[in-house]
């Protein structure tokens, strides 16, 4: 029956070699590419994260970092007076381990001609005290008698106390001079860098024209 039919039409009909190959290689891609498809949409195993318990997590680590930065700001920092023969008395702040060579170079450095002999500038500050400079060394505290309490600082053959280095205790034990006056003294001679003469007493809140009178021989500046 292919005979009798027109030669185009067998032509047409004719399986070749060539065309049994290219459908081949478009049946082995579109088998390969469905494969790729169904290996990819195949279901996978997920690993579960292991459950960590509240307690075993550091504190450090759950805090904000704005509060631990505080909290070791605030416990780094000491509170010192520097008065005397400095450039520019007053009170510092300044890290804590500082010694009184940093104390000394945040007041502005010691003024010239000073005699810093008994001042120890290695000594490491404490929170809350005092650097005087220019100042006599001062004695140790009298240690408490018994059956009663410390005296108080002895003017008896001392000489003058000088008002640019005495502490509030020795001003407490002037006559007429309580603790509250004694401390108001201090905070003038640190406001003004000190006393440059005996007359500048007068201008300390609490002290009158007959205290200046009791006071006058038993001072210096």
């Amino acid at each position: 029956m292919r005979e009798r039919l027109p030669l185009w039409v067998q032509d047409r009909c004719a399986v070749r070699p060539r065309a049994v190959a290219a459908v081949g290689v478009v049946l082995v891609a579109a088998v390969g590419f469905a494969g790729q498809q169904y290996w990819s949409a195949r279901p996978r195993a997920v690993t579960v994260p292991a459950v960590v318990a509240p307690g075993a997590v550091p504190a450090a680590a759950t805090a904000p970092a704005g509060a631990a930065g505080a909290g070791a700001g605030g416990a780094a920092r000491i509170v010192v007076d520097v008065s005397g023969k400095v450039r520019d008395p007053g009170v510092r702040r300044l890290p804590a381990g500082s010694r009184v060579e940093d104390a000394l170079a945040a007041a502005g450095g010691v003024r010239p001609g000073t005699d810093t002999t008994g001042l120890n500038r290695a000594r490491v500050l404490v929170d809350g005290e005092q650097v005087v400079v220019g100042a006599p060394a001062q004695p140790p505290p009298t240690a408490a008698v018994a059956g009663g309490s410390a005296p108080g600082p002895s003017l008896a053959g001392a000489g003058p106390l000088s008002l640019g280095s005495a502490t509030v205790a020795q001003l407490d034990g002037l006559p007429g001079v309580g603790p509250v006056l004694a401390q108001h003294i201090v905070d003038f001679r640190t406001a003004r860098g000190g006393f440059r003469s005996v007359e500048e007493l007068r201008q300390v809140d609490g002290i009158g024209e007959r205290r200046f009178a009791d006071l006058r021989t038993l001072v210096r500046p």
